[in-house]
């Protein structure tokens, strides 16, 4: 008897692989955001029955935040463009990042269906920010000579995965070269 228990361990070990452990459940959460079409988008209900892979950056970014944005679509791309995954990228600069900025963004990044750019009011972009424990902090504040501000935001460097019951069951440095092949390993085990 105890042999056969012994064989059925590793299998039972193998079949548990495929549940990730809960990071942190944002399904009781509720945020009212907008797209880049302008649309109102209740995060993460909006959302619920499909998993998410979610960035966080801004348009103003001197550098990582284009590399999430690269990540996530060659994520889409690696996975062929999955029905039942859905993709967003949260802006944490919502006075500059409107809804058209964040929609030209998107062009230049050759975006594709299942993809969202979310922004909004800024108590609701900050406190999906917390609740994601996305940090940012303007790190650098300039005068234009004509009078513009120009600021900088230091910030988290994140890409996390969503399960259809809006629970984060992955975190990853988002703006790594190896990200992509690494979500779309992960995915595929609980997909």
């Amino acid at each position: 008897m105890k042999k056969l228990i012994l064989l059925f361990i590793p299998l039972f070990i193998i079949a548990c692989g495929n549940n990730p452990e809960v990071i942190e459940d944002m399904g009781d959460a509720s945020f009212q955001l907008v797209n880049s079409d302008s649309a109102e988008v209740v995060f993460p209900d909006d959302f619920e029955g499909d998993y998410v892979v979610m960035g966080f950056i801004y348009t103003n970014c001197p550098d990582i935040c284009s590399l999430i944005t690269q990540n996530l679509v060659k994520i889409q791309k690696e996975l062929n463009y999955p029905e039942d995954v859905q993709f967003v990228a949260a802006t944490f600069d919502p006075v500059r990042d409107t809804p058209s900025k964040l929609k030209q963004y998107g062009k230049a990044f050759g975006v594709d269906e299942n993809f969202t750019f979310l922004t909004g009011d800024s108590t609701e972009v900050f406190a999906l920010m917390d609740s994601a424990r996305v940090r940012s902090q303007v790190s650098f504040t300039q005068q234009t000579e004509s009078g513009k501000e120009l600021y900088f935001i230091n910030h988290s460097d994140k890409i996390m995965v969503l399960d259809k019951q809006a629970q984060v069951i992955f975190e990853y440095g988002g703006s790594q070269p190896m990200i992509p092949s690494l979500v779309v390993e992960d995915l595929n085990k609980v997909r």
